[in-house]
């Protein structure tokens, strides 16, 4: 029985789509390999490395808050005394106008107000500087480079200044700052929303009492901020340390390009390794008619011994070869009318552990010498 199918004609729909969409990597090869530790040390030095620029800021914030919550109060004194004794001075300058403004006096109060100044920042510039750099070498370790400092020509090209600023990483960075704001607004609104009591107290209470209330609360503020601020810091710093590992990848090529670079072509290495092998073969067949005898397996390996009681205390092996190199062993001993002796035990034991141009070993004399005595025998020469 048969069924009758009706024929549609099939029409292709067309979808336009663009290529890049399909393309691996600017070699047409898909980044599948980790990066090599040579390819991480030169990003390093070119000042590519994974950190987060969030994580020292965060723990400089926390630092400075805390310093704060410990000095305020000092700082507030010295601060206050400051101004008293720069207010104070005011009527000795105006009892020595005379016309000409006292230059050096007003000037010797400018230069103790800024030194105050600086000796009471100073603490927060060290500090700031020691968490910063703490913060980068737990990072990535201590390694300085000048190489990020150091111009080039290609940062003015107006192009690639275009391309960097409508950037994925610049896309990123601002959603990041929108982000960062959003969680400072929400802690500093959920802060105060608690605290509007305290700010109304403001108007009943002296001066000093009210900067005192005030530190406390700019404090306690700036706290919640810097453990808000760590919890960016650290989901940056495993974002960056992900994007800089997947921007790190190479392909298979660019590992064996390395590899090549770093190591040497394989080729060329191979091919130095064969002259090599070539030029001993070379000079063993060269010394191979000054043996006394062939010890052959008979068809797989060829070792040939010579043994000279004036150069050395045993016999030597001048020649040894598996197969190939066998057979042209033993074609050369014909042609030189140097005997060759059938044992295969033998021939096996000299093949695997004496190398050509080493002494037999002592556990083998006794069968190698009923072999020279047999050939000597052949000559006459016992």
């Amino acid at each position: 029985m048969f069924t009758v199918c009706k024929v549609v004609e099939y029409k292709p729909i067309l979808i336009a789509y663009d290529l890049q969409f399909f393309a691996e990597d600017a070699n047409g090869a898909e980044k599948t390999e980790q990066p090599t530790a040579k390819k991480l040390e030169d990003a390093r030095k070119e000042g590519q490395v994974a950190k987060s620029q969030e994580v020292a800021t965060a723990f400089s914030l926390l630092a400075l808050f805390v310093i704060l919550r410990f000095t305020y109060g000092f700082m507030g004194e010295v601060f206050s005394n400051t101004f008293q004794y720069i207010y104070n001075s005011i009527p000795n300058v105006a009892r020595t106008y005379d016309g000409n403004l006292p230059i050096a006096y007003i000037s010797s109060l400018v230069i103790h107000g800024m030194l105050t100044l600086l000796i009471l920042c100073a603490p927060f510039f060290i500090v700031g500087f020691t968490v910063s750099l703490i913060c980068d070498i737990v990072q990535v370790g201590f390694k300085p480079t000048t190489k990020p400092l150091q111009p080039k020509l290609s940062k003015l090209n107006p192009i690639s200044g275009m391309k960097k600023i409508i950037s994925t990483r610049k896309i990123f960075e601002l959603a990041k700052s929108i982000l960062k704001l959003a969680i400072m607004s929400v802690v500093i609104i959920s802060f105060f929303s608690k605290r509007k009591e305290s700010l109304f107290l403001l108007y009943d209470i002296s001066l000093k009492q009210a900067i005192g209330l005030m530190g406390n609360l700019i404090i306690d503020l700036g706290l919640r901020i810097a453990a808000a601020y760590m919890i960016i810091a650290f989901s940056d710093l495993i974002y960056q340390r992900r994007k800089f590992n997947k921007d790190m990848m190479m392909t298979k090529q660019e590992v064996k390009d390395e590899f090549k670079n770093s190591e040497g072509n394989p080729e060329i290495k191979g091919a130095q390794k064969r002259r090599m092998m070539q030029a001993s073969q070379r000079r063993m067949m060269q010394n191979l008619p000054k043996a006394d005898v062939v010890i052959t397996n008979p068809t797989h390996y060829a070792v040939a011994i010579k043994y000279d009681a004036e150069e050395a205390d045993a016999p030597i092996v001048v020649a040894k070869g598996a197969d190939y190199l066998a057979q042209k062993i033993k074609e050369i001993a014909r042609e030189n009318n140097v005997e060759i002796v059938e044992n295969k035990p033998l021939a096996r034991m000299l093949y695997a552990n004496v190398e050509v141009g080493e002494l037999v070993p002592p556990e083998l004399y006794k069968a190698v010498a009923e072999v020279l005595a047999y050939v000597y025998h052949l000559k006459g020469k016992v």
